[in-house]
């Protein structure tokens, strides 16, 4: 289809001819072989001049702009290269670096002992490693709340407790005996810890003969061995005690530590990006979603435009699960459930905190839904299957509702309500390994989609406490082992990590700044076919349990969502964004023309136009089509009206396409499609491969064209 409007359209050979007039950041109307009309309402053609002097004055216009939109060009793509460099550092993590954990958990002690030292009055209660550092909860009997300068002069004494070299030294002591140190510090919240530990004996970490607490380790041998100027205090936040909110108000400090300076360095300008990219901050500057604490906080509000977006990605999602080379069936269930359902899958037992209360329907209780699991397994449940059948694949966009501390939430990242990407497999014990290759498969297709294509992958081991036999065990963690191989995905082993009722792959996608999310996991479950007594007719005519596979590649849409604004920075891909042009009408009559254009773009080629109210002027017009990431714009007055044509802008100042209204009734979408380099070359076919162009939602020229948009 390109390639015939290409062939069709003399307008595009006349722009393949001449690729040089295009100007980065300047408006542009290609030529169409005839003759131009005179300027007038924004048609970005000057007039010709009568005059040699002029002629050569405008020609040195003309280069003098040349040089400045190269040196602009020049700049930005410096800029873009530097970011790129920063973002391509992959930082140490906990889980691959045990020196940093170490680092990490030793400056949590550090600090508080420096917390100590400045304020004496002050009770520590816990302080843990984090993903990207460490906190520590502090409680001030004086009500007196610490300050961003107090954070500098905590910082001065902790660089202080590091030059002094103290030996850290790991001492084990009976219940009592630690009970007794507790209660002669005066330290009421040590205690309650001292009770939730149920291992003996007990083990405290010093530092020096000056400071101590209960704690499993690990740590680094010295304070000396600590990198003092790779450690920075970031903020300090309210924290509820255990998390309750009838309990006291604590003061929480965060702080960040790396293995050495430059890994601060990096780590501190992806924040100051990371600030800029906020979600939250984008969101309602972009007006795609929105948190209603009249309605309730962790409940989103689709707007409009983030509706549109939304749409695009479930679109796609049942669109590669039903064409996929091992397709899905997709299913519908209900929200809520009797409570007897969720006791017998276990959710009741093991995740009763995490569940909103029940509601009573005609004497019964019933359970709005926490998991979308047990209904898949009801809908197995409803017919006798044979070893003929399997595998079945039923995935789901299913809404589920868990309850979340108010102190907890964030954002679409921690919400009360949201939809999961949800998919489970039930399949034979010889059929586990490819169905899992072909979920990494269709993993990849998907992310990819979306511009995510560097992933960490973890693959989680047998725990002590598990229900199962060692030989399924042992099989399921071998189908997850050689698909991954199969694959040729690297990945880390975390030993013991997996749930009671089955191994796993986690996989992390690494964003434009280098972050890393969690988003896909794939999980082996012999937990529910048990307690629901799932079955299938062998060959041999008797009856055996199928192998159960979780599996979610968005996660969810909520959290995936803000995942993708903050990657983006909110500039999406043009199949996605919901408004891929905004046309800018000069005059009222060029409005009239625009809302007749922008109907027959949604009408008859799909496309998202927005036509501007056209009550500010052209300059603000435009500033607001940039500040709001429209892809493309056109600005339109007489001479497009005359013309029957649009001259479009990009926002990043390349040209992707042209509208010719030879007619007032028909347009021509033509895509201009650059030459790149043989990798990315070779990625675009890869991309095009895996994903249908032939999708009833999104026309082939705009998928071509976002996938040329997301190469660049």
């Amino acid at each position: 289809m390109l390639v015939g409007l290409l062939r069709r359209a003399p307008l595009a050979q006349a722009f393949v001819a001449a690729p040089a007039r295009a100007v980065a950041g300047s408006r542009v109307l290609l030529p169409l072989g005839r003759q131009q009309p005179p300027m007038g309402g924004g048609s970005g053609l000057a007039a010709p001049l009568s005059s040699t002097a002029s002629s050569e004055a405008a020609s040195d216009q003309k280069e003098k702009e040349k040089t400045e939109a190269k040196q602009k060009a020049d700049a930005k793509a410096k800029q873009a290269a530097n970011a790129a460099a920063e973002a391509a550092v992959v930082l140490p993590t906990n889980e691959n670096s045990d020196k940093l954990l170490r680092i990490r958990h030793t400056s949590a002690h550090v600090m508080a002992m420096a917390v100590q030292r400045l304020f004496p009055d002050v009770q520590v209660t816990i302080g843990p490693w984090i993903d990207n550092g460490f906190y520590y909860d502090f409680y001030n009997p004086t009500g007196e709340q610490f300050s961003e300068g107090d954070l500098k002069t905590i910082q001065k004494e902790m660089t202080k407790i590091i030059k002094e070299k103290h030996p850290i030294t790991r001492e084990e002591v009976s219940r009592e005996e630690a009970q007794k140190r507790i209660e002669a510090i005066n330290e009421p919240y040590k205690l309650e810890i001292l009770d939730s530990i149920k291992t003996e004996p007990i083990t405290i970490y010093h530092i020096g003969d000056q400071w101590w607490d209960l704690c499993a380790g690990p740590h680094v041998e010295t304070t000396g061995d600590l990198p003092a100027k790779a450690i920075a205090l970031q903020s300090v936040a309210g924290a509820y005690w255990r998390g309750d909110e009838s309990r006291d108000m604590l003061q929480r400090i965060y702080g960040t530590a790396w293995e050495d300076p430059s890994q601060l360095k990096v780590y501190k300008k992806r924040m100051e990006e990371a600030k800029k990219r906020d979600h939250r901050v984008l969101g309602k500057k972009l007006d795609l979603f929105s948190i209603q604490e009249d309605a309730g906080g962790g409940l989103v509000f689709w707007h409009p435009k983030g509706s549109a977006i939304r749409r695009g990605m479930e679109e796609f999602w049942k669109d590669a699960h039903e064409n996929s080379d091992k397709p899905y069936d997709l299913l519908y269930t209900p929200h809520i459930a009797n409570l007897d359902l969720w006791k017998t899958s276990g959710h009741f037992d093991f995740y009763q905190e995490g569940m909103f209360d029940q509601m009573e329907v005609e004497g019964d209780q019933f359970q709005i839904k926490p998991m979308n699991c047990p209904f898949h397994c009801l809908v197995y449940k409803d017919s006798l299957r044979s070893y003929r059948d399997l595998p079945f694949r039923w995935a789901e966009l299913g809404t589920v509702y868990r309850y979340e501390r108010s102190g907890t939430l964030h954002g679409l990242f921690r919400v009360r309500g949201f939809t999961q990407d949800d998919a489970h497999i039930f399949c034979l014990p010889e059929q586990l390994t490819d169905e899992i290759l072909g979920v990494l498969d269709l993993t990849e297709s998907i992310l990819s989609r979306f511009g995510f294509v560097d992933y960490e992958i973890m693959l989680s081991t047998r725990p002590e406490k598990s229900v199962g036999s060692d030989e399924i065990w042992d099989a399921a963690t071998d189908a997850l082992k050689e698909a991954l191989e199969r694959k040729g995905w690297s990945y880390g082993v975390d030993e013991g990590g997996g749930a009671f009722y089955g191994p796993k792959i986690d996989l992390k996608i690494r964003d434009a700044i280098g972050r890393t999310w969690q988003c896909s996991t794939v999980q082996c479950d012999f937990n529910l076919p048990e307690r629901f007594d799932l079955d299938y007719v062998s060959p041999e005519g008797d009856k055996k349990r199928p192998i159960m596979l979780h599996r979610a590649i968005f996660g969810s849409i909520e959290r995936f969502f803000g995942i993708l604004v903050e990657s983006s920075a909110g500039e999406f891909p043009l199949w996605l964004t919901p408004v891929q042009m905004r046309l800018l009408p000069v005059t009222d009559a060029a409005k009239e023309f625009c809302d007749e254009v922008a109907k027959k773009a949604k009408r008859q080629y799909g496309l998202r136009v927005e036509v501007d109210a056209g009550t500010e002027r052209l300059a603000k017009q435009i500033r607001n089509a940039e500040t709001g990431k429209i892809p493309n714009m056109a600005v339109v007055g007489e001479a497009e009206m005359d013309g029957d044509t649009l001259a479009v802008r990009s926002r990043k100042g390349a040209l992707r396409c042209c509208f010719d209204c030879f007619e007032k009734r028909t347009f021509v979408v033509v895509v201009v499609v650059v030459v790149v380099v043989v990798k990315m070359l070779l990625r675009f076919c890869w991309s095009m491969r895996t994903y249908s162009l032939g999708s009833r939602w999104c026309p082939p020229f705009v998928a071509q064209m976002a996938t040329w948009d997301q190469l660049r």
